[in-house]
């Protein structure tokens, strides 16, 4: 009597597994990047808000990027470096702008390169 297979074998486990495993991992290396990008979005965001009850013509680049550097201290950031962050007058305001590229190693000569760009406005 001929008998049906029923549910799947270990080569269909192993096709299943493996795409998945992959997915898992370039998330697990991806996590830190994003949280590190969030902590640089947040920065820029907060030199903003504190910036903005100053007088526009009593700012300068160097002051924003002074406090810029407090806030990437007080977060944490090596990377990338507040002189990293362009700093330019836009009208009557300013807007910081936070463009960087971040790689995430995967294994042997494959690596994942994610593009950020955060811009801050004062005034």
């Amino acid at each position: 009597m001929f008998r049906r297979q029923r549910g799947v074998t270990l080569i269909g486990w192993v096709i299943l597994l493996v795409p998945v495993a992959l997915v898992g991992y370039m998330v697990i290396r991806l996590i830190p990047i994003y949280l590190n990008y969030m902590r640089v979005a947040h920065s820029v965001e907060a030199t903003a808000v504190e910036l903005k009850t100053e007088e526009a013509s009593t700012l300068n680049p160097q002051i924003i990027r002074s406090t810029l550097g407090k806030h990437f201290d007080i977060e944490s950031i090596t990377f990338p470096d507040e002189k990293d962050v362009a700093i330019t007058r836009d009208g009557s305001g300013w807007t910081i702008e936070a463009k960087f590229e971040d790689t995430a190693p995967l294994f042997g000569n494959l690596s994942l390169v994610i593009d950020f760009d955060k811009v801050g406005k004062i005034g």
